[in-house]
């Protein structure tokens, strides 16, 4: 049998091949990004010593909630209870006041979401790829926006909504966060990485700009509208200071899950078991489409981030 051919190394100075294998050459050192088997066990480590830190804080919670009122805040400090209770997340899930902010929050959420989409994703489209008066003066305008905290306008945004009779409404939890500049600038990024060439095809075959964007930009949008989506559903879920300024009826349907969970810490101080029992149940829904979507949403950032 023929001997195979032994791959020979360049001179260092570009003179001459010379005929030891590479692997004898002393000058010779192959490349790895691995940095070696240290650099391969350090990260893992480092990665191990992040995905834990941030369990942590979630796995305590899940567990604590069976624990009795007196051993959660029990010290020395004590992770898994002596007695398992699984009776609180029973009785958490038998009030109906918890199941209706439960209910109301994820209906809401997912109502606030759509509205949120159809709006951003309209006034992207507008400034990413139409032509209109002053475009280039209001765009700016919107960018401003973005830097204004949201508690410097929230008086402001009370009397508004008070003027025009929306207190205790479902509108009132909706309409006045529709409309985000952060989104409005995420989506346009998308809009803009998408080429003029289908947008002019479609001008000659003499579709509109309304059909242009329902039928050739929506389609594409799903990686950022996952994204957009999902912060949305956050911000709607974890609403506290709004819908305890604009819900003021007692009792009303119109409660959240984090307005519940606040009257529970208050009228029931001492029950740690069920309020962290409750606050797992309330933390499910988001942990689970993070896991169905994380794979979108990861797309969707780094998409747009490159655009």
């Amino acid at each position: 049998m023929a001997a195979l051919p032994t791959q020979t190394a360049p001179a260092p100075d570009g003179g001459p091949a010379t005929g030891a294998p590479l692997a004898q050459r002393s000058w010779y050192r192959p490349s790895s990004r691995s940095g070696g088997p240290a650099s391969f066990v350090l990260r893992y480590l480092l990665s191990a010593a992040v995905i834990l830190t941030a369990l942590f804080p979630l796995a305590w919670m899940a567990i604590s909630g069976f624990k009795a009122r007196n051993e959660v805040v029990t010290s020395p400090f004590q992770f898994f209870p002596d007695v398992w209770m699984p009776e609180n997340y029973a009785q958490i899930l038998a009030d109906p006041g918890f199941t209706r902010a439960l209910a109301v929050s994820f209906a809401g959420a997912v109502a606030f979401s759509t509205l949120t989409l159809a709006v951003n994703s309209m006034a992207a489209y507008a400034f990413a790829r139409l032509d209109f008066a002053f475009k280039n003066v209001l765009w700016p305008v919107v960018l401003m926006t973005m830097f204004i905290p949201q508690m410097a306008i929230l008086i402001t945004s009370y009397i508004v909504v008070t003027r025009m009779g929306m207190l205790n409404t479902f509108w009132v939890l909706l309409v006045p966060g529709a409309a985000s500049a952060v989104h409005v600038f995420f989506i346009r990024q998308f809009y803009l990485g998408i080429p003029t060439s289908l947008e002019e095809a479609a001008l000659i075959d003499g579709a509109g700009r309304w059909k242009i964007f329902t039928h050739i930009f929506l389609p594409m949008s799903k990686p950022v509208f996952v994204v957009v989506g999902i912060t949305s559903f956050l911000v709607f879920w974890n609403a506290y200071v709004w819908p305890i300024l604009t819900i003021t009826e007692p009792d009303s349907p119109l409660t959240q899950i984090q307005q519940y969970l606040a009257t529970f810490r208050s009228e029931r101080r001492v029950e740690y078991g069920l309020l962290l029992a409750g606050s797992t149940l309330a933390a499910t829904p988001v942990i689970v489409l993070f896991l169905i979507f994380q794979r979108y949403i990861i797309s969707g950032i780094r998409i747009s981030g490159i655009k």
